[in-house]
């Protein structure tokens, strides 16, 4: 049973039963929020930090975002094609966003000389627009409500959002504001765990915390790629994106194949039930 499934300002303790729509759009296509979802999700997120500065300044930066571009579009759409759940898919798509994310926002800033406190005040308004239309039109911005077709649009554009936001928020703090990597990765460990701690202690609504948490893991996770990864000359413990991309990766693998393997696991457990 679950309980997360109502729109911000709802009752978040209303249960809900999953998969409420016939066949195969009724299957969800998003994974049960866990501590390994989150754990997850936060390496994407350095990941796409250190790879992308990897493979930009290692090799053709056009060629580097335009392959990035290709694989990013075909994980989505493999994503998108799917009739239901299958973690490989769904994290490599995750993986994706944050890697193309990452160049795409950078291009933003370094080519387009955009700064990052109005990139970071115009995503916040681009994630803004697309929650509010979502709620508008399918009445809650739960994960629990995630099937195939314009649901899973909505979700998707809406983690598209919330990794720009992130990412602008966390180069506002780092560079702008002079907080450094580490710096920066200490202040949102601490702003990642609020939301936790405001639901727990003050019964803050599960949908909101879960989305203001998800922006956070951006900044988060890339904070600490880049303090691990660069040079001490800017801050860095020096350790070089390649490496530090290889090592996140590795992580990565083993813990998702570890959900693959539990997920095979319960649906097989369900058919001989």
């Amino acid at each position: 049973m679950s309980y997360a499934n109502a729109p911000i300002g709802s009752d978040d303790r209303a249960p809900v039963r999953q998969g409420a729509r016939p066949g195969p759009a009724g299957f969800l296509k998003v994974p049960e929020v866990t501590v390994l979802f989150w754990a997850v999700k936060l390496l994407t997120t350095a990941l796409g930090e250190s790879t992308s500065d990897f493979l930009v300044n290692g090799f053709d930066p056009y060629l580097a975002v335009a392959g990035s571009f290709v694989v990013f579009a075909a994980a989505l759409g493999v994503q998108l094609w799917t009739r239901r759940f299958v973690p490989w898919v769904y994290w490599l798509a995750v993986t994706m966003v944050a890697v193309f994310g990452t160049m795409a926002a950078d291009v933003l800033h370094v080519v387009l000389g955009v700064s990052y406190a109005v990139s970071s005040a115009g995503f916040a308004v681009v994630l803004a627009a697309v929650l509010w239309a979502w709620w508008r039109v399918e009445g809650t911005l739960s994960v629990h409500s995630i099937v195939r077709g314009r649901p899973e649009v909505f979700y998707w554009a809406a983690v598209c959002a919330a990794f720009a936001l992130g990412t602008a928020a966390g180069d506002l703090l780092a560079y702008t504001a002079g907080l450094g990597f580490l710096g920066a990765g200490i202040v949102f460990a601490l702003l990642f765990a609020a939301p936790g701690v405001a639901r727990a202690a003050m019964g803050l609504n599960a949908v909101a915390a879960f989305w203001v948490a998800y922006v956070l893991t951006r900044p988060l996770g890339a904070s600490f790629a880049d303090w691990t990864g660069k040079g001490p000359d800017v801050g860095g413990l020096g350790w070089g994106d390649g490496p530090v991309s290889a090592v996140l990766l590795a992580l990565i693998v083993v813990l998702v194949g570890y959900l693959q393997h539990r997920h095979a696991s319960a649906l097989k457990r369900t058919k001989l039930a």
